[in-house]
Formats: C-alpha cells, structure tokens, sequence
C-alpha cells in the first residue's frame, strides 16, 4: 500500500452507515426530525431559564449549559451525517476531520465536567441545604463552568498534538464521522501506544467520571430515602432525571474508548445513538420530570403571544 500522510491526503471518505437505500431514507427522516426538535428543545431551555426569574438559580444555569453542550454535540456530527445520506462519495477534508475530532473530545470533556458539576449542586441541595448559596453561589457557578471549558479543551488539544502529524496509508473510515479509533487505524506505524494513550485519556476520563456520578447520586439517594416529605420525593424524581441523562451520555463513550474488540456495527448504531437521540432525550427528560420547568416554559410562551397580541 502506498504511504501517504496529510500533506497529500487532503480528503477522507466515509464509508456511512448503510448502503441500503430504505434505510438510508428512514435514517435521513428519523435523524432529520430528531436533530431538528433536539435543537428546538435545548434551546427553549435555555431560552427559558435565561428569560424567567424564576429560574435563576445555580441548578437551572447548569441545565442550560447542559441544553448548549447538547447544541454543539449534535451539530458536530448530525448536519453532514444527515447531509451525506444520500451522496455517493462522502468525504471530509484532513482539516474538517481534524477539526471534528477537537469539537468532538472537546464539548464531550466539558460535558463529563458539567454533569460532575450538576451531581455536586444536587449534592449539596440535599445534604448540606443550609451551606446551599454560599457554596453554590454565582462566582462558584461561573469557575465550575470554566473549570468544565478549560479541562475540555486540554483534554482535545493533547490528543491532536498525538495525531495531527501521523503519517497515514489511508483514507476510508468506516464510519460517519471522524474520531480518534478510526483515524489512528490509518497510520503507517505501530499504533499500540497512540490506541494507550486514547484508552488512558478517553477512556480513563469517562469511567471516572461515571464512577464518581454513580458513587456521588447513590450517597444522595440514601440521603433523600431518610425523608419522607413531598420535597423529599420531587428531590428523588430529579435526581432520576440526572442519573437517565448520565447513563445515556456515558454508556456509548465508555464502549467507544474501552472496549477492546467493539463490533463496527454496534459502534455505528451507539454512534448515531449518541449523536442524534441523547441531545433530542435531554431536554425532554428534563422538561418531563420537571414540573416548574414546565410551568416556567408556559410562562414564557404566553408572555411571548401577549408580546405578539399588542405588536
């Protein structure tokens, strides 16, 4: 095989999800239709918590930091995947790859951040209520979600630095997307180190982090199990919100970045999974199971057609 790096592989193409025209158009309406209300839903969240009162406090800014995070994990991958549904030859160009993989690890490391976050005010609600606005307080708010954007953008640049200058012998990936495991699969050399380092970085920075949500949402729950007032059990339904919304996020990265013989197939289907059904089911698990969320977007909607009334 000849031996081509980037400097003269300007584009990559991807083989897509399928090559059968039915599913093809069912995956173009499905994808279309749930990247379209995902968007529509993350940003009536944020939309509400930024313009009713109500909802600001430390709990609502983080969903909708949360509900912008599933903005841009969405529009990483969704637009083109949706795009090249119906084209022959699907390609990228080596900077729109690489340039994917970084908004990719980066929003996702602010993600894992922003939910250990989100488990701590909750925490902290519960347990420690009288020491809730001084420990969560606005300045506590902003240096977490910084805290979340610069670990992110670490966490993305030192896996470029590893990658951007690999000499490849390939341009297909079999995928509809780029990401670390399949763009390392084209290097012409020995990739044991470069598969390590993604394991440890990747890999090592989701268990982790499910493991801390999982240990931090089960000293919660005990806790709340102790009451049995009504503030007790609306307490339990949103940390069940929590606990749906962290399992989705972190179930098809874990698999992605540990498992050590995935299946093409199934890593395709947690993709999609990811890319398009995680960002339209957050919002709607969180507006569900929130009663004055719900209230909060009816609020708004009729202040908005009493706006339009008196235009």
């Amino acid at each position: 095989m000849k031996r081509v790096n980037h400097s003269v592989t300007s584009e990559f193409v991807f083989l897509g999800l399928t090559n059968s025209w039915d599913i093809q158009l069912l995956l173009f309406l499905v994808s279309s239709m749930l990247y379209v209300a995902s968007m529509m839903g993350n940003c009536l969240i944020i939309f509400t918590v930024a313009s009713d009162p109500h909802l600001h406090s430390p709990m609502y800014f983080l969903l909708s930091n949360l509900s912008f995070i599933d903005v841009g994990i969405s529009s990483a991958t969704s637009p083109k995947m949706i795009f090249d549904l119906f084209k022959k030859h699907k390609v990228i160009s080596f900077r729109g790859c690489i340039i994917q993989i970084f908004f990719i690890h980066a929003i996702g490391g602010v993600e894992m951040v922003l939910l250990i976050t989100m488990a701590f005010d909750r925490y902290v609600a519960i347990c420690k209520p009288l020491h809730y606005l001084t420990m969560m307080s606005p300045q506590m708010c902003i240096f977490f979600l910084i805290t979340a954007w610069v670990v992110g953008l670490i966490h993305s640049v030192i896996q470029l630095v590893f990658i951007v200058n690999l000499p490849l012998c390939g341009q297909l990936l079999d995928s509809f997307y780029c990401d670390l495991p399949q763009f390392i699969k084209l290097a012409c050399m020995n990739t044991y180190r470069l598969e390590l380092l993604v394991s440890i970085s990747s890999g090592f920075m989701s268990v982790g982090s499910f493991f801390i949500l999982i240990i931090s949402y089960i000293v919660i729950i005990f806790t709340v199990l102790k009451h049995s007032s009504s503030g007790s059990y609306k307490a339990l339904s949103t940390l069940s919100a929590h606990v749906t919304v962290v399992v989705l996020f972190f179930g098809p990265t874990i698999f992605f970045y540990t498992w050590p013989s995935s299946s093409t197939h199934l890593d395709k289907f947690l993709a999609l999974f990811d890319a398009v059904v995680t960002p339209f089911l957050n919002p709607l698990i969180y507006t569900l199971r929130n009663q004055e969320m719900k209230v909060a977007m009816r609020r708004v909607f009729r202040h908005l057609m009493g706006y339009r009334q008196i235009s």
